[in-house]
């Protein structure tokens, strides 16, 4: 909305030099944004939906007690605060920024049903298969619009592995492995919600990362150096996700211990929705796979734990997933959080160094 306006103020025929200052100022946005919505939001839905602890585990239901009755989905505002600087700071005609709205709108409403349904009935929200047909629903028409859309670039429908030594090309294929990839972050990072900040500080990290890496990708200088693919245009979903990291920078100062409001699923499937899209969009899935490391790792103990009971009748973790098995042994939740969030820097940092090492 603004873009043309900041072209004609400041002159700016460096289109890298106005990218940075969009996405920094949708950031802020955001963030400003986030603080201002969130002491209204948190009154309103206190009087509305109220956190309802109701796990299939009574010791994790006896030990999350202290959590009943705080306000859940905080997501809303998350969204709310994103796509508002999305709409100030970004080029609305740019398609990655385009699926972005439509990805944070379409899996903040599916996951806006899913915790109205648990707070307000008697269900546990939508069922398993109603949620997967939901995501699936908006995986496959994102993935069929961004397919026809990077398919005209170079490298644009390619798997990257690490380092940018070897591709593999996918062609019409690009549609089931990013549907693939929008669905597996957006459920990761919902099952990493279980702690007072602990998906939202990982979110920070990886998104951060992931601003910088879909703006190098955008940059044919800072591509080619790197050795990833350029994809023009990419840069702009760069403005979105710093909106997003922004937006939930503002949402942790209420979220962080003892949390004030959770996201719920209206904020966590959204989120890890937009961070696979972005990584579609900069072709760096399997990157994802390493700077999003603790949506990774949680995912797997949750897979690892079914697999283990159906097959052999154990468990291999005290509670999943993962941040529960450390509860359940008594750490400190502050302490699993900032051990988490340390780790999920790491893995960014790590993430980083791998384009240029492997």
């Amino acid at each position: 909305m603004l873009v043309w306006f900041l072209q004609r103020l400041l002159n700016a025929r460096d289109t890298a030099t106005l990218l940075t200052l969009r996405t920094a100022l949708a950031s802020l946005t955001a963030f400003v944004l986030a603080l201002l919505l969130g002491p209204v939001a948190i009154r309103w839905l206190k009087g509305r939906f109220r956190e309802r602890i109701a796990s299939d585990s009574a010791r994790l239901d006896e030990l999350h007690a202290n959590k009943k009755d705080t306000p859940t989905m905080g997501g809303l505002f998350i969204l709310a605060a994103a796509c508002l600087a999305t709409l100030l700071w970004g080029d609305l005609s740019s398609r990655p920024v385009q699926l972005g709205l439509l990805t944070a709108v379409g899996l903040g409403a599916l996951g806006a049903a899913d915790d109205w349904i648990k707070l307000s009935t008697r269900r546990k929200g939508l069922s398993k298969t109603e949620k997967l047909v939901g995501q699936t629903a908006l995986g496959l028409l994102v993935s069929w619009v961004l397919y026809r859309h990077q398919a005209q670039y170079l490298a644009g429908l390619d798997v990257v592995f690490p380092g940018g030594a070897y591709t593999l090309g996918l062609g019409i294929v690009f549609i089931p492995w990013s549907l693939l990839v929008l669905v597996g972050s957006s459920n990761g990072v919902n099952l990493t919600d279980g702690l007072d900040g602990l998906a939202a500080g990982c979110m920070v990290f990886a998104g951060t990362a992931f601003t910088a890496l879909t703006y190098m990708a955008g940059n044919k200088v800072m591509s080619e150096y790197l050795q990833i693919p350029h994809i023009p245009g990419a840069g702009e979903f760069a403005v979105v996700l710093g909106g997003v990291v922004g937006a939930v920078l503002g949402f942790l100062w209420f979220n962080a211990y003892p949390a004030q409001v959770f996201m719920g699923d209206a904020g966590a499937l959204p989120l890890g929705g937009l961070i696979g899209l972005a990584a579609l969009v900069c072709r760096q899935e399997l990157l994802l796979l390493l700077v999003g490391g603790v949506f990774v790792a949680e995912t797997l103990s949750v897979i690892a734990q079914i697999i283990s009971f159906r097959c052999f009748g154990r468990r291999v973790l005290a509670c999943a997933p993962l941040h529960n098995h450390f509860v359940f042994r008594g750490v400190h939740e502050v302490k699993i959080v900032v051990r988490f969030w340390i780790i999920a820097a790491l893995l960014a940092i790590a993430g980083f160094a791998s384009l240029r090492l492997l």
